[in-house]
């Protein structure tokens, strides 16, 4: 390391301890910032240097910027690593981090802000060839024989979709030539009624995409690699529940050409660190949503088919380094999937914070547990209900299944609700098993239980 001697992981829980190993590795000290709620983390006793940040609530604490900053001052640290939620994807706070002399550990404000957006990004992926849900370019003219035209290029079923707003107000999804220019107009009035803004949008309608994400390194002096990709359909109300890689059924010719891609989108829009481009996917095609510029939660899965670091390789990049790696230094081996356990009640998810009185972590070939928590910790209310991450590797999809049930029966957390009940219906649901499921197959899931 050149210049990062001291790293401030301006987060909590399994991220802080996550990033806090791999400074450890790279001979790297470590301050931790933590709320008065968390003065019991595993991370605050292990760091070099600890600082109260703040009360309970993340506005007042891990969302204060100011504090943060200053915490870095008071230590002496020479960089921020945001981990994921709270601050990672603010512009604002990692200009205000790069504006105080510290190095932000991830891309430049200037690519957060330009991502961030939704319509810009779309924009930007079209320009460098990534594939985007096909529709109409902008809103919909009073031309009813164009509006007929492009429904015919992109292909039925569409969705007509507001332009000015969401919650499902002014949305119809069109199956047949005959009820088109009617839906269009019922989506204008509702549109109009609801946003006093009448115009819309044509996309095509996915009936059952997977989501599945790219994963890329780049060091922003022109390098940049992709690490295969990895699947999250299985969600709960757009919360992602259990998440693998490699994807099922993606060939390696698929992987190739829709890693090959992102990693020039990432070339052109001179990205720095660890990113994941987010795609539907369906009937073998690539549809991008939208790109997160940071560490994801469910960055281990990819750690574990490719042997990269991936938080250590971010330090790295953000230390100037160029990338170490070249796409053909990666190879991908075996399976791995990733169970998040929440402190939630596993059929209502209501969170279940409290005192977690017994706690046994499973072991055995291939198994990695991310976790923060031990016996006699107490789960706060204030933040998100993830408690850990529960991770099997395996030579096929089969085998890293057959780990991760062994060991979600092993697992004991007693005090608190979680959903590792959940987690084993969805190991042994044959669907699941087949590979076969999509974004919308966990709820219907969850209905047939809610019924039994």
């Amino acid at each position: 390391m050149k210049q990062i001697k001291k790293v401030l992981i301006a987060n909590r829980g399994e991220i802080a301890l996550r990033i806090l190993r791999s400074c450890r590795e790279l001979g790297i000290k470590t301050v931790a910032v933590y709320s008065t709620a968390d003065r019991e983390q595993k991370h605050v006793a292990f760091a070099d240097e600890a600082v109260c940040i703040g009360p309970p609530q993340a506005g007042r604490s891990y969302l204060n910027m100011a504090a943060i900053i200053s915490a870095a001052e008071v230590t002496q640290a020479d960089a921020i690593h945001p981990g994921y939620g709270f601050l990672s994807e603010n512009a604002d706070f990692a200009e205000s981090v790069e504006r105080s002399g510290f190095i932000f550990i991830g891309p430049n404000p200037e690519t957060i802000r330009l991502m961030g957006s939704k319509t810009n990004a779309k924009a930007e992926m079209i320009a460098a060839g990534v594939p985007c849900v096909p529709g109409s370019e902008g809103v919909l003219p009073d031309d009813e024989q164009v509006c007929v035209d492009t429904a015919t290029q992109v292909g039925y079923p569409v969705l007509i979709k507001a332009a000015a707003g969401g919650g499902g107000r002014g949305m119809h999804v069109v199956r047949e030539p005959g009820e088109l220019i009617n839906k269009i107009q019922l989506a204008r009035s509702e549109a109009l009624a609801a946003f006093r803004d009448g115009s819309v949008f044509m996309e095509k309608y996915l009936e059952t995409p997977r989501h599945v994400e790219i994963q890329v390194l780049a060091d922003g002096q022109g390098n940049a690699i992709h690490l295969g990709e990895r699947d999250c359909s299985m969600q709960r109300r757009n919360q992602k529940v259990v998440e693998e890689s490699l994807a099922p059924g993606v060939t390696a010719e698929q992987r190739a050409q829709i890693g090959a891609l992102c990693v020039e989108a990432c070339k052109r829009i001179g990205y720095r660190g660890a990113g994941t481009f987010e795609f539907l996917y369906e009937n073998g095609q690539f549809y991008f949503i939208e790109m997160n510029t940071r560490i994801q939660v469910e960055h281990p899965v990819t750690e574990m088919v490719t042997s990269v670091d991936l938080i250590g390789e971010m330090i790295r990049i953000a230390d100037g380094q160029p990338l170490r790696l070249t796409q053909d230094d990666i190879q991908f081996r075996g399976h791995a999937i990733e169970c998040r356990i929440n402190a939630e009640n596993p059929r209502t998810f209501v969170p279940s914070p409290g005192e977690i009185r017994k706690y046994h972590a499973p072991g055995g070939p291939g198994i990695r547990l991310d976790s923060h928590c031990y016996a006699g910790y107490k789960v706060p209310p204030h933040y998100d209900s993830m408690i850990g991450k529960l991770i099997a590797w395996g030579a096929t999809r089969e085998i890293a299944i057959a780990r991760m049930r062994q060991a979600l029966a092993e697992m004991v957390i007693e005090g608190i609700h979680t959903n590792i009940e959940l987690q084993r219906r969805i190991m042994a649901d044959e669907v699941f098993g087949a590979g076969t499921h999509h974004i919308h197959y966990l709820e219907k899931m969850l209905q047939k239980w809610a019924e039994e």
